[in-house]
């Protein structure tokens, strides 16, 4: 089975936990940079990441990495990859995405121009022809420029990859379902341990948490752009990965998971969207200001993500809504806390700083996980 170097994109600053998912399924880390982690595999390899990683943005197959300052550079080198052993004759490709960073080649719309060229000109040498039909399958392509440096994929995933399938109807704001699955990575959470999400919406972080607890495979009840590649890889391969993941499975799990919300509404879209993702029987919804936020429990984790006012409208609300999480960390002195916003006031009105924050980058917006670590139980290490 051929082998490549396959690049799986990710938040900004959730690398770490992507590595520790590839890692986990069983293949060799060769590079992590700033939102990517490349590693080596075949194509069941691509396969099993679409289908199973939480945090990932999608699975590329990298066809060729060069050095290129100039168009013409960029042209040769992209025409000299091996198109042809990747791509079908009939096969329906385009450039759907360049992107450059501190890099000489920088307009993105030349860079798609240039490589499509070079990469019909690869083809007509191998087919003995000047104009293809492109009436088969979709072969979209990406192209990252890093100081100069190119990096050319073939997208295997289609939509990004979470878009699981279960999320039907959200709210005003919601969470990305990857980004959810990383924050939830960055903690010790784990089945058997409480977690309350005091702004739950549409029910993201919960219903992640419950999938994880559950084991289901993120990716199992979703479509990929590569299931029709199959010259490329094997159809087999992917009923294989679903029947790993069917197999994985833990259906006796069970959690306490709870989502608070003060929308009745946006917590009919969570009971929905739990339901979908299989696993409504794991999760508590109800409507309750955070203000109301309390637990019998002496240990728990809250793992939220609370508006930030990205509506100017709503940004006059901030402080109170900020004090009210410092207020409930007062009732629920000795939980754990893991708190992700934009908001920079943040700290100033919850009342006290962070024991650690990390920098994530939500799409182009900065934001920053607040961690406030409370003690461990009481005969755990």
């Amino acid at each position: 089975m051929r082998r490549f170097d396959i690049m799986v994109p990710c938040h900004f600053g959730l690398e770490s936990v992507c590595k520790r998912e590839i890692t986990d399924l069983g293949y060799n880390i060769k590079s992590v940079s700033d939102g990517r982690v490349i590693f080596e595999g075949d194509p069941e390899a691509a396969v099993r990441a679409n289908v199973f990683l939480r945090t990932a943005e999608r699975v590329l197959i990298v066809v060729g990495s060069f050095h290129a300052e100039t168009f013409d550079e960029l042209y040769e080198k992209t025409k000299s990859c091996d198109w042809p052993s990747f791509i079908p004759e009939n096969a329906r490709f385009w450039v759907k995405k360049a992107s450059s960073v501190r890099s000489r080649l920088f307009s993105a719309s030349d860079i798609q121009k240039i490589v499509k060229k070079a990469i019909v000109d690869s083809m007509s040498l191998k087919y003995k022809r000047e104009r293809f039909e492109e009436d088969g399958d979709d072969y979209p392509i990406r192209v990252f420029i890093n100081k100069d440096e190119v990096t050319i994929s073939l997208d295997t995933s289609g939509d990004s990859l979470h878009k699981r399938g279960y999320r039907k109807l959200q709210g005003e704001a919601p969470i990305a379902e990857n980004l959810a699955a990383g924050i939830l990575g960055l903690t010790p959470w784990k089945e058997g341990r409480i977690l309350v999400d005091p702004f739950c919406g549409s029910g993201t972080i919960p219903i992640e948490a419950a999938m994880k607890a559950r084991n289901i495979a993120p990716g199992a009840g979703r479509e990929f752009t590569a299931e029709k590649w199959t010259g490329l890889i094997e159809k087999k391969l992917w009923y294989e990965a679903l029947d790993e993941a069917n197999d994985m499975i833990k259906r006796d799990a069970s959690a306490d998971i709870q989502g608070y919300d003060i929308d009745g509404n946006v917590l009919k879209a969570a009971r929905s969207n739990a339901k979908a993702a299989g696993v409504e029987d794991m999760i508590h919804f109800q409507q309750r200001p955070v203000s109301e936020l309390k637990h019998h429990n002496k240990y728990g984790f809250i793992i939220t993500n609370p508006p930030y006012g990205q509506r100017l409208e709503d940004r006059e609300t901030l402080p109170g809504i900020y004090s009210e999480i410092g207020q409930s960390m007062n009732a629920l002195d000795t939980w754990s806390y893991y708190i992700i916003t934009a908001y920079e006031d943040a700290q100033r009105y919850i009342g006290k700083a962070a024991s650690k924050n990390r920098k994530i980058y939500n799409g182009m917006i900065k934001t920053y996980l607040y961690i406030y670590e409370g003690p461990k139980p009481a005969g755990r290490r």
